[in-house]
């Protein structure tokens, strides 16, 4: 069984050799066959530099760029396009999640074809908690879609569903509402799995933004008309 993780990076120049590296070093432990792409979704800072100096490091290691910034979701969509393995996962680049806990969800991916963590305690500030709580608040009123920690940024499934289930209208913060959305419609099972989360060491987070929650809010009535 091969692996194929995918990680999104938008100005994460400070994180992105050490999650590049944490993934890498999980796979050869687990003697994982496979590959690491990362999608750098427009950087203004160094991240590309940092990239190409891993590239002549690590083999295993491919790497997308977006001329501009395309937003969350159409960068884990481009790097799950181009996956070649019998498994995608995908991971937040900023140091919140550790590759090894992806040990927490392998166990069930013979049985599920889906399976997503769920932070067990988030290490964000109050405000980007009560923003994942509006959001599934949200999720249930307009969509009638209950997943605890829907925006978990870990998570693994079969590549032969990757079509069933690719978004088209989410790319912020509805782009993992968007997946559970087709998963229940097309009948198709998940499981979910509690993960550990890590304080942000390095760098600024950028999904609180104004521009960020109107996009939502179009994507959510986007998701409702269709």
């Amino acid at each position: 069984m091969t692996l194929s993780v995918i990680l999104p990076c938008y100005n994460e120049e400070a994180n992105i050799r050490s999650s590049v590296l944490d993934v890498r070093d999980w796979m050869d432990a687990k003697k994982l066959h496979g590959e690491i792409i990362v999608v750098n979704d427009g950087s203004t800072d160094g991240s590309r530099h940092v990239l190409e100096k891993l590239q002549r490091e690590c083999a295993m290691l491919h790497v997308l760029h977006h001329e501009k910034n395309l937003g969350y979701g159409l960068a884990v969509r481009a790097g799950c396009d181009s996956a070649t393995s019998d498994l995608i996962a995908f991971m937040d680049s900023d140091g919140q999640f550790h590759a090894n806990d992806f040990d927490l969800l392998l166990p069930h991916i013979e049985k599920y074809p889906f399976v997503t963590g769920r932070r067990h305690k988030r290490a964000d500030s109050f405000v980007r908690n009560m923003f994942g709580k509006v959001l599934g608040a949200m999720n249930v009123i307009v969509l009638q879609l209950w997943v605890r920690d829907v925006n978990c940024g870990m998570k693994i499934f079969h590549r032969d569903i990757w079509k069933k289930i690719r978004p088209t209208r989410g790319v912020e913060k509805l782009f993992n509402t968007e997946m559970f959305l087709h998963l229940k419609r097309k009948h198709i099972p998940w499981f979910q799995v509690d993960v550990p989360h890590y304080p942000r060491l390095r760098g600024t987070p950028t999904g609180g933004s104004v521009r960020v929650i109107l996009r939502m809010f179009r994507e959510l009535w986007s998701l409702k008309t269709s």
